[in-house]
C-alpha cells in the first residue's frame, strides 16, 4: 500500500523568505517600512496603510494561546497517527496572531492563555513548520 503524503505548504513568491526563515530555525513575521505596523500572514502591502514597503523581522517565538481545538479524527490520512492533536490561535509577543500545532503536550494540558514557545519540524527538504510546544 502506498503510504499518503502529508499535504504541504506551497511557498510563492510572497511567502518564501518565511519558509526560509523556518528552515533555519526562525520565526519571522513582517513589519512595514512605513508605520511599522506588523502582519501575519504574509503579504505584498501592508493592511495598515497599504504601503508596498514590507520588510521581515525575527520573532523571539514566544506567545500566548488565544484559542484551540483538538482535533480527534485526522484531516488527512497521512496525520491519522497523529490524533488527537492541538490547533491552536497563537498571539505572538511582537503583536501578531498566528495559527499552528501545539506539540510535545498532552491536549489536555493545553489552556487558553497558556505561554508558548516555537519549536521546528522538518516535514520536508524544503519545508520546516514552525510549531509551539507549552512553557515549562
Amino acid at each position: 500500500m502506498d503510504q499518503v503524503q502529508r499535504p504541504l505548504p506551497q511557498p510563492t513568491r510572497i511567502t518564501q523568505p518565511y519558509w526560509d526563515a523556518a528552515r533555519d530555525h526562525r520565526l519571522v513575521i513582517q513589519e512595514c517600512a512605513c508605520c511599522k505596523a506588523r502582519q501575519f500572514y504574509p503579504r505584498e502591502f501592508c493592511t495598515a496603510c497599504l504601503s508596498e514597503d514590507v520588510g521581515w523581522i525575527e520573532c523571539g517565538g514566544r506567545g500566548t494561546v488565544y484559542t484551540y481545538t483538538v482535533n480527534r479524527r485526522a484531516s488527512n490520512a497521512a496525520l491519522a497517527g497523529n490524533v488527537p492533536y492541538v490547533v491552536a490561535s497563537i498571539d505572538l509577543d511582537e503583536g501578531v496572531r498566528m495559527m499552528a500545532n501545539i506539540v510535545d503536550c498532552p491536549p489536555e494540558a493545553v489552556r487558553i492563555g497558556s505561554r508558548v514557545r516555537v519549536r521546528f519540524e522538518r516535514v520536508s527538504d524544503g519545508i520546516t513548520l514552525p510549531q509551539f510546544t507549552l512553557e515549562a
